[in-house]
Formats: C-alpha cells, structure tokens, sequence
C-alpha cells in the first residue's frame, strides 16, 4: 500500500500525518509531496526520515490512495493526473465537492456508497462534517426540513498566517495580517470571500454540501464568523423536523451515534468547547433544547476540531475504507 500526502509540509497535511500514524494505516510506503518550493526538505515521522517530492515525481510513482490538502488550484490541475494512474484521491479542498460526478463523503453517514471506480473523492468542508454528523441520524428519525446555523470558527481554519496574527497581536508585535481587521478581542462576520448573494462561500458550502450529504430537500441558512480561538470550530443549531421528538430520545440516539460525544449536562455544567475538543476525533454535542417559539424545533451546540474530524480525520477515514477494498 503506497500512500502520498500532498500538501505534507501545511497544517492539515502535518495533523494528516498525525491520524495516519494513531490510526496505524497500512502502507508499506510513504510519499511526502508539497510544492516546489518544499522540495528536498527532510521530515521525520515515526523514526524515519524522509525527503519531500513534488507533485510530478508523486504521480510518477503511481501511489495507491494520494490524500490531498494543498488547496483547490493545485487538486484541479494534479488530482485528475493522479487518477489516470489509477491512484484514489481523497481530497480536502473545495475543488471537487459539488461535482455530480464526485461523491462527497462522511464515512459514518455515506461511505457505504463508495465504490472501486470512485478515483477522485471529496472530502466535506470542517464546518459542513461536525454539522451533518448531528443531523444524519435526527434527519433518519424525525425528518430535517430546516437548519439556521451560526458558527464560531477557529482561526486554524484559515491556516498559519492566521495563527501567526493572533500570536503577533497577543504578543504586540507588528506583521503580516491574514485577516482585513484584527482578531484579537474580535469577532470577524467572514469566513472566505462574499458572494454576489451577500453569503459567504463558506455559508453556502454549508447550505450546498449539507443537501448534497444528507438531503436536497433540506433548507439550510447560515451566518460564519471567525473568532479568536485555536481549538475548534463551534456552531449554535436551529433545527425543524416534519415529525414531534423527544428530547430524552434526542439525547439518547446521539450519544449512540459513532463518532459523537454527548456533553449536555447543564446541571453540572458540562457542554462542549473548543478548548476541550482539540486534539480529539469526535463531535461533540450539547445544550440541547426545545425551541419554544416554535414546533417540532429544536436548539443544540456542536463543537469539533476542525483540523482533525473537520479534514484531517475524515480524509483519513475515507482512506481506510479505500484500503479495505484494494
């Protein structure tokens, strides 16, 4: 089994690795691919070291699963080249999310719909995994008709230039800005650019992938702010149903659920959080209530990290289910 990591040298790519070796996956040989620019240097994982390639000499070395986080541009133009080699591609950029041809994969909800001629595979956007997670098994029992989302985003989301401000504002040191304002003390109402709509792409990818994954019948609105916080991303959830619930079951099917964490004990004041969930796999979820202006809704609070379940972790998921099948 020989798998590349492309992108290997970014913040994804690194927790990638990570979850590949906590995961024992079962290649035989690695491939660390980034950009030209990267080329040569040497990493050291689990004891060995290794040289980072380029995207020309991966796809060379015909990898079978090549794992994708180096943006958009780059899965355009290298994934297709992959695929002609016969290697699947698992990928964590945009690029291929709402292609009808690409499927758009959750291991626990839909990995059963993969197949072997499936060679290029979307990896879901972080905010979109941690919100369908809750809602795939409410949607199967009580029938999802709408969702309101408002997320608090961590800035790991948009990379280390991002990790960097916040760092250089805490610190009061001047340097190069990866947002328009500060984030420090602030709440930025932007995540990605707008659009002509007056959302963000990141407020529609929640929308679009959400019915591509679960649903096409769902409504989804959602408002995506960045905030100063490192560990996780967090959205507060308005959902309407077709059909009555009951909290106590609400309760008792998400805990059950494979790859959630039930935190809803207000008593005691347990609820998830970001500074909590980083560093972990699951979703975690809590607060949940009724809503009582309106029926058959409900309110809840789901946290995860959005590194790891968000990109890193799924990609990874979605590479075992390929493995198993090679």
């Amino acid at each position: 089994m020989k798998v590349a990591v492309v992108g290997a040298t970014g913040m994804v790519g690194s927790v990638m690795l990570e979850v590949l070796a906590e995961q024992q996956f079962p290649f035989t040989e690695l491939l660390l691919v980034a950009s030209e620019n990267s080329v040569g240097k040497k990493i050291t994982y689990q004891g060995k070291e290794y040289a980072v390639i380029g995207l020309a000499d991966a796809v060379a070395a015909a990898p079978d699963i090549a794992i994708f986080s180096a943006g958009g541009d780059t899965s355009l133009q290298w994934a297709p080249r992959f695929a002609e080699k016969g290697t699947v591609v698992i990928d964590n950029s945009s690029a291929w999310r709402m292609d009808p041809t690409k499927k758009l994969i959750v291991p626990e909800i839909n990995g059963h719909l993969l197949t072997k001629e499936d060679l290029i595979i979307a990896n879901p956007n972080c905010s979109t995994i941690q919100l369908v997670m809750v809602l795939a098994p409410l949607h199967r029992k009580y029938g999802v008709k709408r969702v309101v989302v408002s997320t608090y985003q961590s800035i790991t989301g948009t990379g280390v230039k991002a990790v960097q401000q916040l760092q250089n504002e805490r610190a009061g040191v001047e340097g190069e800005m990866a947002y328009k304002y500060p984030i420090d003390k602030n709440c930025i109402p932007q995540c990605d650019v707008f659009l002509d709509n007056g959302y963000t792409k990141e407020e529609m990818k929640l929308t679009n992938e959400t019915k591509k994954i679960l649903d096409p019948t769902i409504n989804v609105t959602a408002t995506a702010v960045r905030v100063p916080v490192v560990g996780g991303h967090s959205e507060a959830v308005n959902i309407s149903f077709e059909n009555e619930f009951d909290l106590q079951e609400v309760r008792a099917l998400l805990s059950q659920t494979p790859g959630i964490t039930l935190q809803d004990n207000t008593a005691a004041y347990d609820y998830p959080m970001p500074r909590f969930a980083e560093g972990k796999d699951d979703v975690f979820v809590g607060r949940i209530r009724r809503d009582e202006s309106q029926a058959n809704t409900l309110n809840l609070w789901i946290v995860a990290d959005n590194l790891r379940k968000g990109a890193a972790t799924n990609a990874v998921q979605i590479a075992k289910l390929v493995a198993a099948s090679i």
